[in-house]
């Protein structure tokens, strides 16, 4: 049975920015990102970079697991 995909990562990474319990303000602070850039990108109208994905894994302790 092929498997469905409930969410992209985007989507989750989003959910994870928004549930971490942190103001955005300072995640943007400790992950050197600009606000406006993490501000498009949760309401879906930006990108970021892999390097900006990677700071933003590093402050919200994020990992990325395989599902099997």
């Amino acid at each position: 049975m092929p498997r469905v995909r409930v969410e992209t990562f985007s989507d989750q990474l989003r959910a994870a920015i928004l549930n971490s319990g942190r103001p955005r303000s300072h995640v943007c602070a400790d992950a050197d990102i600009d606000p406006s850039h993490l501000h498009r990108f949760v309401h879906g109208t930006g990108r970021l970079t892999n390097d900006t994905i990677d700071r933003l894994a590093k402050v919200l302790n994020l990992s990325l697991v395989v599902e099997e």
